[in-house]
């Protein structure tokens, strides 16, 4: 079942530290997640992530 638009998407706030860390230093790395909950934004385009599945 799809989030209700009013909400708006969600992404914790852990990835999203995590992302703005890898932009200000352009790092290349590989961003591990346990985050499977979190809705891809415009912000992650361009970087790799590595989302646990087990």
């Amino acid at each position: 079942m799809p989030r209700s638009l009013k909400k708006g998407p969600f992404v914790d706030e852990h990835l999203m530290e995590k992302v703005r860390k890898a932009r200000e230093t352009q790092s290349r790395k590989i961003i591990k997640t346990w985050s499977r909950r979190s809705t891809i934004i415009p912000e992650f385009v361009g970087l790799t992530f590595a989302v646990h599945n087990g």
